[in-house]
């Protein structure tokens, strides 16, 4: 009987064998072929002023705020895929957790002008949703609206995506000498309309676009993914990006429906002080016009997208000094939302990181005050309210 040793093989590889972006270890088949594993998570616990059940005292709230396995590989020099999986649910303690899919690429890597990747993969937008939760600058990272993908909890009929992705395809890559000028289009599912109910019952796709340039230092990332910030290891960065998102009939109700337009600029600046410290500057401006009438708020299938402008600002350092194991990031961050037909919303954030290894391993420990969380992502013309409450939180990131 021959005995097939590959397996056993792989399994050492596996364990010795590090990956340097967005995976912790490479298993080597051939000089061609090779898979690469990892795995994220991300803990923290809040206190809420008034957010307790009585409304009286401060809240007490674990949570598991994101659980990730990542799965990448390459058949062929031109041929590659990823995989990547979240634990839906398992921050509400119902015992309804369940893993899902959140990406299933395959990937067509040509050259670095033109690429294509397919599947069900992050719909282009501003730089906080191609960063994801694990490459921002801060633990929460999301104040101002979300993109109809991100807004949605679900795909197909009634949905249009989950976690700011979608079933589609995107055309990504990088012009100029040093890669300065980069590029990602894309045709997606977007919001679908069940026979009876919802917009788009003519099942128009969803387009979506983002244009970046690097006028110092190009950012390195996987495919047309983005960082909230290096921690000084890519240089001096100062990269300014512009996105959209259009869709017919992409929001409101079957009897109210509306275009679906979302146009955002976003910026990165990373100064790096040798010896001293690195200064991080994140900026992004949302304007979304989904043109329904407010006539869809009393429809029972209204896809209630924002309407408005919003902004978020933030400003980090990181101290050059070790301390322990990690260096210390002090910063401060405020985000507004301005809503057409709803009440305004604002927050403010001060905190401080404690960087042990990148976006790898970090621990964030942050008070934020405002009305974001108590209002919520209701855009409704009547009815929201919410107090300006105190919030401290204590975040855990780890990844491989």
């Amino acid at each position: 009987m021959r005995c097939n040793i590959a397996p056993y093989l792989m399994l050492v590889a596996l364990v010795i064998s590090p990956v340097a972006a967005h995976a912790g270890a490479k298993i080597a088949i051939d000089e061609t072929k090779w898979v690469s594993v990892g795995a994220g998570i991300r803990t923290s616990f809040r206190s809420t002023e008034d957010g307790a059940p009585s409304g009286n005292n401060w809240s007490n709230d674990f949570d598991l705020n994101n659980a990730r396995l990542y799965i990448n590989g390459q058949i062929h020099e031109y041929l590659k895929f990823e995989f990547n999986t979240e634990c839906v649910f398992c921050g509400n303690g119902n015992g309804n957790e369940s893993y899902a899919l959140l990406d299933a690429i395959v990937k067509v890597e040509l050259n670095q002008y033109f690429n294509v990747w397919a599947g069900r993969l992050i719909v282009p937008g501003e730089r906080q949703e191609m960063n994801g939760p694990f490459y921002s600058s801060t633990f929460d990272a999301y104040q101002t609206p979300f993109v109809s993908s991100d807004y949605s909890l679900n795909y197909g009929a009634g949905g249009a995506g989950v976690y700011a992705r979608d079933q589609g395809l995107n055309i990504w890559g990088a012009l100029g000498d040093n890669r300065e000028f980069q590029y990602v289009v894309g045709v997606f599912q977007g919001l679908q309309s069940t026979n009876a109910a919802g917009p788009n019952p003519d099942d128009n796709p969803l387009v979506a676009g983002r244009f970046a340039y690097n006028f110092l230092n190009v950012e390195a990332n996987p495919g047309y993914y983005t960082s909230g910030t290096y921690y000084g290891t890519a240089g001096d960065i100062f990269t300014v990006a512009g996105s959209f998102q259009w869709q017919k009939d992409g929001a409101g109700s079957r009897a109210n429906p509306g275009d679906y337009l979302a146009l955002m600029v976003d910026v990165l600046g990373e100064k790096v002080f040798d010896d001293v410290g690195v200064l991080t500057f994140n900026g992004e401006y949302k304007h979304f016009e989904p043109d329904y009438s407010s006539a869809a708020f009393g429809d029972g299938d209204n896809f209630g997208m924002f309407q408005g402008d919003s902004f978020s600002l933030a400003l980090l350092y990181l101290v050059d000094d070790e301390i322990g194991i990690g260096k210390f990031q002090p910063y401060a961050k405020f985000s507004a939302v301005y809503p057409d037909r709803s009440s305004y919303r604002d927050e403010l954030e001060v905190g401080v990181n404690y960087i042990i290894d990148g976006h790898n391993a970090s621990i964030s420990l942050f008070y934020q005050y405002g009305d974001i969380q108590t209002k919520g992502l209701n855009y409704a013309p009547t009815g929201v309210t919410g107090d300006h409450v105190s919030s401290i939180v204590l975040g855990m990131q780890l990844q491989i």
